[in-house]
């Protein structure tokens, strides 16, 4: 596993400890903003992973697709995702 898929298991385990710790909270009444607080900090641990699985599908598979000449498809894919990222 590379560097960029070790991060993001990292950053993906983090956040799922976090959902559980909101899950516990919401169970013990806490206060509402606080735990509004922790799902924003839950969908930025999820964003960054995101991007560092993004960056190693670009260092490695559309890498080798463009070596390999097909290298238009992974393109579409890539743009796919960012007009999903930015909501288009």
């Amino acid at each position: 596993m590379n560097a960029e898929k070790e991060k993001a298991m990292q950053q993906l385990k983090t956040a799922r400890g976090q959902i559980d710790g909101i899950l516990k909270m919401i169970d013990e009444g806490r206060y509402c903003v606080d735990i509004s607080n922790q799902i924003i900090a839950v969908q930025s641990l999820l964003k960054k992973a995101n991007m560092l699985i993004l960056k190693q599908h670009l260092n490695y598979c559309v890498k080798a697709a463009f070596k390999s000449n097909s290298g238009e498809e992974k393109i579409d894919e890539v743009m796919d995702i960012l007009e999903k990222l930015i909501g288009k």
